[in-house]
């Protein structure tokens, strides 16, 4: 048994602002974020700002990783109209950069590639000038699914280890640490553009710093840009437990540690989640300068 949780962790999240109208409007068009599926604990304050993280391919997931609260089952058919509700949303919201994600849909032949890929286009359409990033899940190794969200330009092609690889079958026992290297890697070979590459994963799940260092060197191997490392808070009982609450001191000395190694930038704290303050960790690692509200 770890201690009760520690100072670090308790954060105050601001509710107000565009908080509530945020709700409402996702709510009404039927739109789902990775903000309240994941119960990620920067909610209040990314939703206080007017930012989110876009959840396309519904709620359900079809494999079931003992860290992650989104719900697993058999999910429905992708919905038509999700694209073009989401690219009204982003333009309703004055959205500058958008991050979308999905569940893992191992149910359909592409994994949901295709859909990512109009969900991009079609933020591009009602959005010429917003900057687009994607975190996505592994296709099951499928180069040619990954090709097809890469052709519709994405500006951050984001895919997460999640943990250190010695941990993988207790907490991921359907992915493969390896295979998503390998979608890392080609992302770099696959795209007819230069398209940044990012990764993250949680501390405090059971692994050792040296594992955590060891992943950053795979990581950089297969010349990922950025990596985030935040905080795994469990989700329910039934979740894998928190082994250890890692201090930020330590927190800091990996990021620190990454950006000796490479990476272009590094985001590492105990609230770190992989789309929090995506577009300031996009334009250190570009050099562009974005500007206006960011979802993430």
């Amino acid at each position: 048994m770890i201690p009760g949780t520690p100072p670090w962790i308790r954060k105050r999240l601001p509710l107000g602002g565009l908080a509530p109208e945020i709700e409402r409007d996702f709510l009404r068009n039927a739109l789902h974020t990775i903000c309240r599926e994941a119960l990620c604990p920067n909610m209040g304050e990314c939703f206080a700002r007017g930012t989110a993280t876009f959840l396309i391919l519904g709620n359900i997931c079809t494999r079931n990783c003992r860290f992650c609260a989104v719900h697993s089952g058999r999910p429905d058919p992708p919905d038509e109209e999700e694209p073009e509700r989401i690219a009204v949303e982003v333009h309703a919201m004055k959205l500058r950069y958008v991050v979308i994600t999905s569940v893992t849909r191992d149910d359909l032949p592409d994994g949901g590639a295709d859909h990512f890929a109009r969900v991009i286009r079609s933020v591009r359409k009602y959005n010429p000038g917003a900057r687009i990033e994607v975190l996505v899940p592994d296709f099951t190794g499928s180069v040619h699914s990954l090709r097809t969200v890469l052709a519709a330009a994405p500006d951050v092609l984001n895919h997460n280890v999640e943990t250190v690889p010695r941990l993988y079958p207790e907490i991921r026992p359907e992915a493969d640490y390896g295979r998503s290297l390998e979608l890392l890697e080609s992302a770099k070979r696959a795209s007819d553009r230069p398209t940044v590459t990012k990764s993250g994963m949680m501390a405090g799940m059971g692994e050792t710093p040296d594992e955590v260092r060891r992943v950053m060197k795979d990581l950089r191997s297969v010349h990922c840009d950025i990596l985030t490392i935040g905080q795994y808070l469990r989700p329910s009982r039934s979740h894998h437990p928190v082994r250890e609450y890692v201090t930020p001191e330590m927190f800091a000395r990996y990021r620190e540690t990454a950006l000796e190694m490479g990476f272009r930038d590094a985001v590492s704290s105990p609230f770190v989640r992989s789309s929090y303050m995506a577009e300031e960790s996009f334009r250190h690692a570009s050099g562009i300068r974005t500007t206006g509200r960011n979802a993430g």
